[in-house]
Protein backbone atom coordinates (compact mmCIF):
# COMPACT_ATOMS: atom_id res chain seq x y z
CA UNK A 1 0.00 0.00 0.00
CA UNK A 2 1.11 3.65 -0.16
CA UNK A 3 2.02 4.36 3.60
CA UNK A 4 1.87 7.99 4.82
CA UNK A 5 4.82 9.43 4.86
CA UNK A 6 3.81 9.64 8.44
CA UNK A 7 1.60 7.36 10.13
CA UNK A 8 -0.53 7.67 13.56
CA UNK A 9 -2.30 5.20 15.20
CA UNK A 10 -5.46 6.48 17.82
CA UNK A 11 -6.08 4.63 20.91
CA UNK A 12 -8.46 5.77 23.67
CA UNK A 13 -8.01 4.62 27.25
CA UNK A 14 -11.25 3.50 27.13
CA UNK A 15 -14.57 4.39 25.18
CA UNK A 16 -16.25 7.44 24.90
CA UNK A 17 -13.15 9.52 26.14
CA UNK A 18 -12.70 12.03 22.72
CA UNK A 19 -11.09 9.69 19.85
CA UNK A 20 -12.78 11.09 17.05
CA UNK A 21 -13.14 14.08 18.95
CA UNK A 22 -9.34 14.81 19.04
CA UNK A 23 -8.60 12.72 15.67
CA UNK A 24 -10.75 15.10 13.32
CA UNK A 25 -9.22 18.14 14.95
CA UNK A 26 -6.05 17.04 14.84
CA UNK A 27 -6.30 16.47 10.47
CA UNK A 28 -8.43 19.09 9.88
CA UNK A 29 -5.59 21.35 11.93
CA UNK A 30 -2.55 19.49 9.69
CA UNK A 31 -5.14 19.78 6.24
CA UNK A 32 -5.14 23.68 6.76
CA UNK A 33 -1.72 24.16 7.43
CA UNK A 34 -1.16 22.38 4.22
CA UNK A 35 -0.39 19.11 4.96
CA UNK A 36 -2.34 16.03 2.67
CA UNK A 37 -4.14 13.98 5.17
CA UNK A 38 -6.48 11.30 5.21
CA UNK A 39 -8.32 8.82 8.00
CA UNK A 40 -8.95 5.35 8.39
CA UNK A 41 -11.57 3.63 10.75
CA UNK A 42 -11.61 -0.03 9.60
CA UNK A 43 -14.91 -0.59 11.31
CA UNK A 44 -17.24 1.00 13.49
CA UNK A 45 -20.40 0.21 15.08
CA UNK A 46 -23.23 3.07 16.26
CA UNK A 47 -26.36 3.51 17.40
CA UNK A 48 -29.12 3.68 14.61
CA UNK A 49 -29.85 6.66 13.45
CA UNK A 50 -26.96 8.62 15.03
CA UNK A 51 -26.32 12.28 13.50
CA UNK A 52 -22.69 11.86 12.62
CA UNK A 53 -20.90 8.71 12.83
CA UNK A 54 -16.97 8.25 13.64
CA UNK A 55 -16.35 8.30 9.83
CA UNK A 56 -18.45 11.05 8.72
CA UNK A 57 -17.00 13.27 11.34
CA UNK A 58 -13.44 12.49 10.02
CA UNK A 59 -14.59 12.93 6.34
CA UNK A 60 -15.45 16.77 7.21
CA UNK A 61 -12.39 17.11 8.66
CA UNK A 62 -10.35 15.55 5.99
CA UNK A 63 -12.73 16.07 2.88
CA UNK A 64 -12.48 11.82 2.08
CA UNK A 65 -15.62 10.09 0.79
CA UNK A 66 -17.09 8.29 3.93
CA UNK A 67 -16.59 5.22 2.36
CA UNK A 68 -12.95 6.06 1.44
CA UNK A 69 -12.24 5.83 5.62
CA UNK A 70 -14.75 3.07 6.37
CA UNK A 71 -16.27 1.07 3.73
CA UNK A 72 -20.66 0.33 4.14
CA UNK A 73 -20.11 -3.24 4.60
CA UNK A 74 -17.57 -2.21 8.01
CA UNK A 75 -20.48 -0.13 9.71
CA UNK A 76 -22.81 -1.57 12.03
CA UNK A 77 -25.94 0.68 13.52
CA UNK A 78 -25.94 -1.21 16.55
CA UNK A 79 -24.00 0.31 19.67
CA UNK A 80 -21.95 -3.10 20.57
CA UNK A 81 -18.44 -4.09 19.81
CA UNK A 82 -17.93 -4.55 16.28
CA UNK A 83 -17.60 -8.04 16.51
CA UNK A 84 -20.68 -8.46 18.85
CA UNK A 85 -22.79 -6.30 16.49
CA UNK A 86 -21.81 -8.34 13.58
CA UNK A 87 -22.81 -11.51 15.37
CA UNK A 88 -26.02 -9.89 16.76
CA UNK A 89 -27.04 -8.72 13.15
CA UNK A 90 -25.90 -12.05 11.52
CA UNK A 91 -23.15 -10.55 9.09
CA UNK A 92 -20.00 -12.27 8.16
CA UNK A 93 -17.46 -12.54 11.37
CA UNK A 94 -14.66 -9.88 11.35
CA UNK A 95 -11.06 -10.74 11.04
CA UNK A 96 -8.38 -8.56 11.67
CA UNK A 97 -6.00 -9.18 8.59
CA UNK A 98 -8.93 -8.31 6.30
CA UNK A 99 -9.46 -4.82 8.58
CA UNK A 100 -5.89 -4.13 7.81
CA UNK A 101 -5.81 -5.67 3.82
CA UNK A 102 -8.50 -2.85 3.43
CA UNK A 103 -6.64 -0.21 4.54
CA UNK A 104 -6.14 2.03 1.30
CA UNK A 105 -4.22 5.04 1.04
CA UNK A 106 -3.82 7.51 -1.34
CA UNK A 107 -0.61 8.17 -3.24
CA UNK A 108 0.88 11.44 -1.33
CA UNK A 109 -0.27 11.26 1.83
CA UNK A 110 1.74 13.27 4.52
CA UNK A 111 -0.43 11.91 7.39
CA UNK A 112 -2.58 9.33 7.96
CA UNK A 113 -4.61 8.47 10.75
CA UNK A 114 -6.25 4.99 11.50
CA UNK A 115 -8.57 5.53 14.62
CA UNK A 116 -9.31 2.65 16.42
CA UNK A 117 -12.30 1.58 18.58
CA UNK A 118 -13.13 1.68 22.37
CA UNK A 119 -10.25 0.83 24.76
CA UNK A 120 -6.76 -0.81 24.49
CA UNK A 121 -8.39 -4.14 24.45
CA UNK A 122 -12.04 -3.70 23.05
CA UNK A 123 -12.79 -6.66 20.67
CA UNK A 124 -12.38 -4.52 16.79
CA UNK A 125 -12.25 -8.10 14.92
CA UNK A 126 -13.21 -11.50 16.44
CA UNK A 127 -9.67 -12.50 16.33
CA UNK A 128 -8.08 -9.07 17.12
CA UNK A 129 -8.54 -5.83 19.79
CA UNK A 130 -7.76 -2.32 18.70
CA UNK A 131 -4.12 -2.98 20.26
CA UNK A 132 -3.77 -5.54 18.31
CA UNK A 133 -5.03 -3.46 15.11
CA UNK A 134 -2.41 -0.45 16.17
CA UNK A 135 0.51 -2.61 16.46
CA UNK A 136 0.13 -4.44 13.33
CA UNK A 137 0.25 -1.26 11.43
CA UNK A 138 3.22 -0.42 13.07
CA UNK A 139 2.87 3.50 13.21
CA UNK A 140 5.56 6.19 13.53
CA UNK A 141 3.63 7.69 16.62
CA UNK A 142 0.09 6.56 18.74
CA UNK A 143 -2.49 8.96 20.00
CA UNK A 144 -3.28 7.73 23.11
CA UNK A 145 -6.63 10.02 24.15
CA UNK A 146 -7.27 10.37 27.89
CA UNK A 147 -9.68 12.28 30.01
CA UNK A 148 -7.92 14.22 32.05
CA UNK A 149 -9.64 14.16 35.44
CA UNK A 150 -10.27 10.92 38.34
CA UNK A 151 -8.72 7.77 37.53
CA UNK A 152 -6.49 9.32 34.35
CA UNK A 153 -3.02 8.32 35.55
CA UNK A 154 -4.52 4.48 36.04
CA UNK A 155 -5.74 4.26 33.09
CA UNK A 156 -3.05 6.16 31.03
CA UNK A 157 -0.13 4.19 32.81
CA UNK A 158 -1.86 0.38 32.04
CA UNK A 159 -2.42 1.66 28.14
CA UNK A 160 1.19 2.74 27.68
CA UNK A 161 2.32 -0.77 29.55
CA UNK A 162 0.41 -2.33 26.85
CA UNK A 163 1.42 -0.33 23.97
CA UNK A 164 4.51 -0.65 24.47
CA UNK A 165 7.40 -0.77 22.80
CA UNK A 166 5.39 1.76 20.12
CA UNK A 167 5.83 5.09 20.68
CA UNK A 168 2.90 7.06 22.28
CA UNK A 169 2.07 10.55 23.40
CA UNK A 170 -0.98 10.83 25.96
CA UNK A 171 -3.47 13.84 24.93
CA UNK A 172 -5.61 14.89 28.07
CA UNK A 173 -9.07 15.85 26.48
CA UNK A 174 -11.15 18.18 27.68
CA UNK A 175 -7.88 19.39 30.14
CA UNK A 176 -8.92 22.39 31.87
CA UNK A 177 -5.44 24.39 33.20
CA UNK A 178 -7.64 25.89 36.21
CA UNK A 179 -8.71 22.65 37.47
CA UNK A 180 -6.10 21.85 39.80
CA UNK A 181 -6.55 17.31 39.23
CA UNK A 182 -5.90 18.17 35.96
CA UNK A 183 -2.50 20.23 36.01
CA UNK A 184 -1.76 17.47 38.83
CA UNK A 185 -2.23 14.36 36.54
CA UNK A 186 -0.11 16.30 33.64
CA UNK A 187 2.31 17.35 35.97
CA UNK A 188 2.62 13.61 37.09
CA UNK A 189 2.23 11.95 34.03
CA UNK A 190 5.29 14.08 32.66
CA UNK A 191 7.33 14.43 35.83
CA UNK A 192 7.11 11.24 37.54
CA UNK A 193 6.10 8.89 34.77
CA UNK A 194 8.17 10.62 31.84
CA UNK A 195 4.91 10.53 29.57
CA UNK A 196 4.97 12.98 26.73
CA UNK A 197 1.71 14.69 27.18
CA UNK A 198 -0.21 17.40 24.84
CA UNK A 199 -3.44 18.91 26.16
CA UNK A 200 -4.24 21.10 22.90
CA UNK A 201 -3.89 20.19 19.05
CA UNK A 202 -1.36 22.59 18.61
CA UNK A 203 0.77 20.77 20.83
CA UNK A 204 -0.40 17.55 19.65
CA UNK A 205 0.21 18.28 15.85
CA UNK A 206 3.96 19.28 16.88
CA UNK A 207 4.81 16.26 18.80
CA UNK A 208 3.56 14.31 15.49
CA UNK A 209 5.95 16.12 13.74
Amino acid sequence: MNRPRRLIGVLGTHTEVGKTWVSSRLLAQARSGGLRVAARKPVQSYEEGSTATDAEQLAAATGEAIADICPARRCYPLALAPPMAADVLQRPRILLQELLDEIVWPAGCDLGLVESVGGPLSPIAHDGDSLDLVKRLQPDRVVLVADAGLGTLNAVRLSLAALAPLNAVVFLNRFDAEQELHSLNRRWLVEKYEAAVATNVEQLLAALQ
